[in-house]
């Protein structure tokens, strides 16, 4: 092949390599705006959103065991505040028993409420299994209860979570969590429901 056939192959070469670049960039571009426009859309949607949600939720260490101890709750009490605050909502006040935990949160639109429990829990547990704060393997259990209160109940909702030492001196975890569901009129299968533990 003569010189200006070579010539003419490496031109044709660099501009199928400089059209795979341009096209390459193109939809990176491409997908960068579209982000930017979908990040735009939400920001005018939730500017013209306006909810008033408050959560209470309660969750339980996996077989009701009781070992959340006074040594390290307070630190994991934190570290569940920040997960709720990096999910852009807000923690009210949150305690519990050594088997068991009760949130409060006033709650955005701009997350499920099952993605945020699967993330609190999923979280926490890891952090208690690398923090090695118990003998064995930490999990909480399957599943929640959430329950919507309104403005004028948060005073009441959140002194009884703050008294829960209290609470619990008269009624178990169990007797506590049925009253929740049969206050809310919740339909619950009797052989799914935490079972009894002795504090």
């Amino acid at each position: 092949m003569s010189r200006q056939g070579h010539y003419i192959g490496s031109i044709i070469l660099k501009i199928f390599f400089y059209r795979e670049r341009f096209f390459y960039f193109y939809d990176i571009f491409l997908i960068g705006l579209s982000y930017r426009i979908v990040s735009w859309i939400n920001t005018i949607i939730m500017a013209n959103t306006y909810t008033q949600i408050h959560i209470h939720a309660v969750f339980a260490v996996q077989n009701r065991e009781c070992i959340i101890t006074k040594h390290w709750k307070d630190e994991l009490y934190k570290y569940i505040t920040g997960i709720i605050r990096n999910h852009g909502h807000k923690l009210l006040v949150i305690n519990g028993m050594p088997d068991h935990i009760h949130l409060l949160f006033g709650m955005r639109p701009t997350q499920s409420l099952s993605d945020l429990l699967q993330d609190i829990k999923g979280n926490s547990s890891k952090w208690i299994n690398d923090k090695k704060f118990v003998r064995g393997g930490f999990s909480w259990q399957e599943g929640y209860g959430a329950f919507s209160y309104s403005k004028s109940q948060l005073p009441q909702v959140i002194q009884y979570i703050e008294s829960q030492e209290e609470h619990h001196r008269k009624k178990t975890f169990l007797d506590e969590y049925k009253e929740f569901l049969d206050e809310f009129e919740v339909e619950y299968d009797e052989r799914y429901v935490f079972k009894p533990v002795e504090y």
